[in-house]
């Protein structure tokens, strides 16, 4: 019997592996064009407002709240013991008394703006402190001035709230010179109008107004050596921070400026007995 195979038989075997081959081939060059081919470049995650919102949460924003404690440095030198204590409990206390003494004027403000230098006047009369008010003018005053010099431009011309804060910070720079009642320029309003000017929702801007002094107090609790940075930062990363936020603002969202007051009466007592102290590395 003959070994030899006829030509078409031959050829149909040839071909089906060029075949085969020819396929790969077409796959290889469909996987190299999909890999090469740049991909389109994503929709922005961020608007306008929100951009605006993680500027105001930067600790870089040139208030001077880094040379504050919020009565950090006085409670630590007026405890019975000095030895290392977790920082929350604290924090919990210095944003509670921020929650209801001060939240509620930042609402009130936001909602209405045309009430701005009211609710300044009453904020500033409500103050029992000296030290607490010289530290709310302070950051008041310099965010006013960061508004002018960097957020305004960004603001149209007809804003509302662009002609209330130009009217304040004038209010503010002649009552320097007048005998008059001064225009005091106290941090929650003018953060409330900013934030409204901006177009942050006032939910985030409430929550950014409380985290920042969380922030601001933990910075406080480094450089007088209660905590380290990593857990400093691990505080602000934490659930329990969050949900103390959340819940401070849900307990006060409803309240109004004639029910605010302090909630920590000691805090009143820590802060203001921080002048008397020997030696201090902060204002407040």
């Amino acid at each position: 019997m003959s070994t030899t195979r006829d030509e078409p038989s031959l050829k149909e075997e040839i071909a089906r592996p060029e075949s085969q081959l020819a396929n790969l081939h077409l796959k290889l060059n469909a996987t190299t064009k999909t890999t090469t081919q740049p991909t389109p470049l994503p929709p922005p995650l961020t608007t306008p407002s929100s951009h605006a919102l993680l500027l105001l949460s930067d600790s870089a924003l040139p208030l001077g709240s880094f040379a504050f404690s919020s009565g950090l440095e006085s409670h630590l030198a007026h405890r019975p013991s000095r030895t290392t204590s977790p920082i929350q409990p604290f924090l919990s206390l210095a944003l509670q008394t921020l929650a209801t003494t001060t939240l509620p004027y930042l609402l009130a403000a936001y909602r209405d703006p045309i009430r701005l230098q009211e609710l300044d006047d009453t904020l500033d009369a409500s103050i029992l402190c000296h030290v607490t008010r010289r530290a709310s003018t302070a950051q008041g005053r310099a965010l006013l001035t960061v508004w002018e010099r960097a957020f305004s431009a960004t603001v149209d011309a007809g804003d509302g709230c662009k002609k209330i804060l130009a009217d304040m910070s004038h209010d503010l720079k002649a009552s320097s010179n007048t005998s008059d009642i001064p225009v005091l320029g106290h941090f929650a309003p003018i953060w409330a109008v900013v934030t409204r000017a901006l177009d942050i929702p006032i939910r985030d801007s409430a929550k950014v107004f409380l985290l920042n002094h969380a922030k601001a107090v933990l910075s406080a609790a480094v450089r007088a050596s209660v905590v380290g940075p990593y857990q400093a930062q691990a505080v602000l990363a934490s659930g329990w921070l969050r949900g103390e936020i959340e819940d401070l603002m849900e307990r006060n969202w409803h309240v109004g400026i004639e029910d605010a007051g302090q909630g920590v009466p000691a805090m009143d007592l820590w802060v203001g007995r921080h002048e008397m102290l020997y030696s201090r590395i902060f204002n407040s």
